[in-house]
């Protein structure tokens, strides 16, 4: 069997989904090595996800960022020396840290450098200096001997901006979880259309749009499930926070809510727009990367470029709710944006780009 030698320095929150789900997908056909590093937000029950065939190698020297720059070398020198010793035929590098320190490390003679940005930094933390220094160092790194394999075709379209060689497979979910997850889960009562969000305030997610949207509707309802360090932007009177949930009570707010927002800067894709096309929301999302890959707007959705749009569609939708849409929505998860699509279209990619 081929190598795989995956190696991720984030291992937590979305990225820690996708690559346990994508470890595990592998292990049939490709012999699969995980090089990571723990995080506080990395679940301690981690290796009881991960299928038993996998190598792990914790990277000892990982965990500190890319600002110490005598810790960046001994990361390279470590990543090398699993190199040495497993001989992978592909070395796939997943997020920013990872992707730039291992392609710092990995020349890509004898395998195949991969590299999976899950989200570009410099569009998902907004306008500012911090994301100008990540794109000159995509820039740069963008010359190294790699393939640089997106999550979808708008985040590819930024890709072929930064390196020569580019490729993407849509991320998808675990259909057969997500079903079991809502079997039995009573959707939460509402006396008024009810417009929600998912995730942490924080700047990436726009908080301070979500809640001008709110203030030009103030006759619906607005949720934001999760918590986070922007969330005194979120001052209308008609928003409620509610905190971190358990993940059932998180599932029955979306069962009974009517639409679904997502006004980030941008994303690769995003898991929470995936389950709530599953779950036949009506999702309004903005026209940045990764969005509008997945809502196409006016056909399984709509996709926004001011409050205004927003307000306007949530009001139509108020009136007239578009049924048709997220059932397209839905169809389109069935048949694209789902863990055995996307664990079909990994094993050829793998294994035509192998050395």
């Amino acid at each position: 069997m081929k190598k795989i030698l995956m190696v991720c320095e984030s291992f937590t929150g979305g990225v820690y989904a996708y690559l346990s789900q994508l470890c595990n997908d592998m292990c049939d056909d490709f012999e699969v090595y995980l090089a990571y590093s723990i995080r506080r937000q990395t679940p301690k029950n981690y290796r009881d996800y991960l299928d038993k065939r996998i190598h792990l190698i914790e990277v000892s020297n990982f965990g500190k960022g890319i600002t110490d720059i005598v810790n960046d070398f001994r990361v390279i020198k470590e990543l090398r020396a699993i190199e040495a010793e497993i001989k992978p035929d592909i070395i796939h590098l997943h997020s920013s840290i990872a992707g730039g320190l291992g392609r710092l490390a990995y020349k890509g003679k004898t395998n195949t450098v991969i590299y999976t940005p899950h989200g570009y930094a410099h569009i998902l933390m907004g306008p500012g200096i911090k994301s100008k220094v990540f794109l000159m160092l995509e820039k740069v790194l963008g010359r190294t001997n790699h393939i640089t394999l997106t999550c979808c075709e708008s985040e590819d379209q930024e890709a072929k901006r930064l390196c020569k060689h580019t490729a993407y497979i849509e991320t998808g979910i675990n259909l057969r979880e997500l079903s079991a997850a809502l079997d039995g889960i009573e959707p939460v009562k509402k006396d008024r259309f009810t417009v929600f969000s998912l995730g942490r305030i924080c700047k990436q997610k726009r908080p301070e749009l979500f809640n001008r949207i709110a203030e030009l509707i103030p006759e619906a309802r607005f949720l934001w499930i999760g918590d986070g360090e922007l969330r005194e932007q979120l001052t209308a009177p008609n928003i409620e926070v509610t905190g971190w949930k358990p993940r059932h009570e998180a599932l029955a707010i979306a069962k009974g809510a009517d639409a679904f927002i997502l006004c980030s800067y941008g994303e690769a894709i995003a898991m929470s727009v995936l389950e709530n096309m599953y779950i036949k929301k009506l999702c309004l999302v903005s026209n940045t990367m990764g969005n509008k890959s997945v809502i196409r707007d006016g056909e399984n959705g709509y996709v926004c470029d001011t409050p205004e749009e927003y307000a306007a569609r949530i009001r139509g939708a108020m009136k007239v709710f578009p049924k048709e849409l997220p059932e397209a929505a839905y169809a389109d998860v069935l048949k694209t944006y789902n863990t055995d699509t996307m664990k079909e279209k990994f094993v050829r990619f793998y294994q035509s780009v192998a050395k």
